[in-house]
């Protein structure tokens, strides 16, 4: 082939990449949103309702979810006072989590949604950090083993663990435990 002839050639596929790369220019702006929909479950934070509730932007939906095995003291129950590191751990989810998306997942052995219509599921971070560990483990938690949950044991491990080290909650409160078996903290005045 001579010089020419590929050179003219190497112009006519340039033109033809440019021109190609002109009409699609708007795939290159659509491809997080591509790779969004391709790895469904993760989701924003629209907002932090307390320690172990949040509520997800689901396809521009608010959808409120409620952790599944932990219970942090209360700061926002009607007709409750805020309960003693209730604003600790609420600080701490928001603070955990920030402006990272979240992955949900059910468990298998619980149900769909609470009494209150919230959806129930575990919290994962990007990094593959599961949130209601990280709650119970540092104290801003008690493992909430009344429900079923693939999880309890090790919750149970990990608050613990978490008592035995003094952590969180265990150092700043006096948690009680109600004859239900439910783990509390006392009413902040």
């Amino acid at each position: 082939m001579s010089r020419k002839r590929l050179a003219s050639l190497l112009a006519t596929l340039i033109i033809v990449s440019l021109s190609l790369a002109g009409q699609h220019a708007g795939w290159f702006e659509q491809t997080p949103k591509v790779l969004e929909q391709s790895n469904p479950g993760l989701y924003s934070v629209s907002r932090f309702v307390d320690g172990d509730t949040i509520v997800v932007d689901m396809s521009g939906k608010n959808e409120t979810v409620r952790f599944i095995g932990v219970d942090t003291p209360e700061t926002h129950k009607p007709n409750s006072p805020v309960q003693c590191y209730g604003v600790a751990a609420a600080s701490y989810t928001k603070n955990l989590i920030g402006e990272q998306k979240v992955r949900l997942e059910a468990d298998p052995t619980n149900q769909n949604r609470d009494r209150y219509g919230r959806l129930l599921r575990y919290i994962y971070l990007p990094d593959g950090r599961m949130v209601e560990k990280e709650l119970i483990q540092n104290g801003y938690a008690f493992a909430y083993t009344s429900f079923p949950s693939v999880h309890n044991d090790e919750f149970s491990s990990l608050q613990d663990q978490a008592k035995a080290a003094n952590k969180g909650l265990w150092a700043n409160c006096k948690p009680y435990q109600e004859d239900s078996g439910r783990w509390q903290t006392e009413n902040l005045q």
